[in-house]
């Protein structure tokens, strides 16, 4: 929900998208049912998400030498 809350702030998703996407991770019970959102609500999220640069974070190999973070086991 972090990411959509963001997505909004940016002025990349519209309240009115904001709202039903939200709504619809709420009331899914599975990742499956997540899914099974309606295609513009999808194509919102896409877009906002290549703004973002979403795809490219989570394709970046995690930074080995980050000082200070304790990685948990």
């Amino acid at each position: 929900m972090k990411t959509i809350d963001e997505m909004l702030h940016l002025d990349l998703l519209t309240e009115e998208q904001h709202l039903q996407i939200s709504s619809w991770i709420d009331e899914a019970p599975s990742p499956e049912a997540i899914l099974q959102m309606p295609a513009p609500l999808w194509q919102a999220v896409e877009r906002a998400s290549q703004a973002m640069g979403v795809n490219e974070d989570l394709l970046r190999p995690p930074a080995l030498d980050a000082q200070g973070l304790a990685l948990s086991q």
